[in-house]
């Protein structure tokens, strides 16, 4: 399977311009590596936006879901630094969505990333992801490498003791995710399309966008004691 275990914590945010240095230097420099120690953390990829809203994304891969409901998640959640405690305090538009990789197909990452919001028409979930089955598939799509499907837990999703202004409308929304060479791909291929005539009446798209990567960590690029 291409992403690495089998959840995934998706945060997304913009910050005023005045603070994005200071908030670059601490995603780099501090909190990726504290989020990537944490037991069960596998990896977390940074991105920056070319086209959609909010500007900046992260995905953080888990080696299962109960990860990011975990005591060891939970003490880190309620203890922040104070460099994250004021960094996360500026957040602006967030997003934070704990999720289950449901589907996963391809071959590599990529250094761009469509991403699709969208959201189940209740009691239609299991005929969603059936429909997305057929979709989710980057053989013959030119610069695809992979697609992915990852549904959020309500109940894990939203706010939590760092980010309480994370708003929770929307919390049980999925996400397709499209492994790219280059974010010119999305545009060739009509992936949107595709998910719209697919989906139908069973799911409403939210948003759409493309992501550059800016870098990304494993857990075996950090030295742990």
């Amino acid at each position: 399977m291409p992403l690495a275990g089998k959840g995934m914590l998706l945060t997304s945010m913009d910050v005023d311009a005045a603070d994005e240095a200071e908030f670059n230097r601490w995603y780099d420099r501090e909190h990726l590596e504290e989020r990537v120690a944490i037991d069960g953390f596998l990896e977390a990829r940074r991105y920056i936006v070319d086209e959609g809203s909010p500007k900046y994304l992260c995905l953080y891969s888990t080696t299962a879901i109960e990860v990011l409901d975990s005591p060891a998640y939970r003490n880190r959640l309620a203890n922040p630094t104070e460099w994250s405690r004021k960094t996360m305090a500026r957040f602006r538009n967030m997003i934070r969505a704990v999720a289950r990789i449901t589907i996963s197909r391809g071959q590599g990452r990529g250094a761009a990333l469509g991403i699709i919001r969208f959201r189940p028409v209740a009691g239609r979930e299991d005929k969603l992801r059936e429909s997305l089955q057929h979709v989710l598939d980057p053989q013959g799509l030119d610069g695809i490498l992979s697609m992915h499907l990852i549904e959020s837990d309500p109940a894990l999703s939203g706010p939590t003791t760092e980010i309480p202004s994370t708003a929770s409308a929307g919390a049980g929304d999925w996400f397709m995710l499209m492994d790219a060479t280059d974010v010119n791909a999305f545009r060739t291929v009509g992936l949107a399309a595709r998910l719209k005539d697919t989906t139908g009446l069973i799911a409403a798209v939210i948003s759409i966008g493309t992501y550059r990567l800016m870098w990304d960590l494993a857990k075996s690029d950090i030295a742990l004691t």
